[in-house]
């Protein structure tokens, strides 16, 4: 067992946000002193590690306690997802390096701004928080899914795909065409059907996700062919305006 400020010496973390994060049920101690000090065994620093993971991720802390606390929150994955985003992030800082060299080299005339967006980290994270538990989306889902057989859930994900799909054969249209937003339309009443309520505000993230996440155009794209997941990204930002 540790002390709060032996934990603090250990951590770089301050007694008073330990405090704090016990006072908001983020990291209890592992026990009191019959004087009420805290202490902190070795799976309390364990928590700690993760949370100081998540806020170099850039996470709040009302969410992380909603991940840690999660019931499908699982450990492992969670690396997995914070060593992506870990990546991401260095990626990012590294371009921001390279634009910072090449406004030395050129005077400060170098109107380049493509360093600062951070569309494919936010579309990461998001996906993170939803498959973490965090969100009430990502908890509906699951209990949707986990009461069908699956059967149903696959025969449900092909649908999914073949709604994405069709976006491929509108390639040549006007993303704000009828049609196109007729599509999303019907893409936003499935995904609320059978997945979670799919707010504009969640039906945004989602098309921003389909092409920050190679994962997820590829596979958008194989469907519906080359293209797809842009253009289906595209009619969900008209829609959502």
């Amino acid at each position: 067992m540790r002390t709060v400020h032996e934990v603090s010496r250990l951590t770089g973390v301050s007694v008073r946000t330990l405090h704090h994060y016990d006072a908001i049920g983020l990291l209890a101690p592992t026990q009191l002193t019959e004087a009420g000090y805290r202490l902190y065994d070795d799976a309390a620093l364990r928590k700690l590690q993760s949370i100081l993971l998540l806020r170099q991720l850039r996470f709040p802390l009302a969410e992380i306690k909603a991940m840690l606390n999660a019931p499908g929150f699982d450990a492992q994955e969670a690396l997995r997802d914070q060593i992506r985003l870990l990546t991401l992030q260095r990626e990012q800082l590294d371009r921001l390096i390279d634009l910072a060299r090449n406004l030395l080299d050129h005077g400060g005339n170098l109107m380049d701004f493509s360093a600062f967006d951070t569309t494919k980290y936010d579309a990461c994270a998001a996906e993170a928080k939803e498959r973490w538990g965090a969100t009430a989306a990502w908890r509906e889902s699951q209990e949707k899914a986990g009461a069908r057989s699956e059967v149903e859930n696959a025969a449900i994900t092909d649908g999914l795909m073949a709604i994405l799909a069709d976006f491929g054969s509108m390639k040549t249209r006007d993303p704000a065409s009828n049609e196109a937003q007729a599509q999303v339309s019907a893409l936003q009443r499935y995904i609320t059907e059978h997945y979670y309520a799919c707010t504009a505000e969640i039906l945004a993230g989602l098309g921003q996700m389909y092409t920050a996440d190679e994962r997820f155009r590829a596979n958008i794209d194989r469907a519906g062919g080359e293209g797809t997941a842009q253009f289906a990204a595209a009619a969900i930002a008209e829609y959502c305006k």
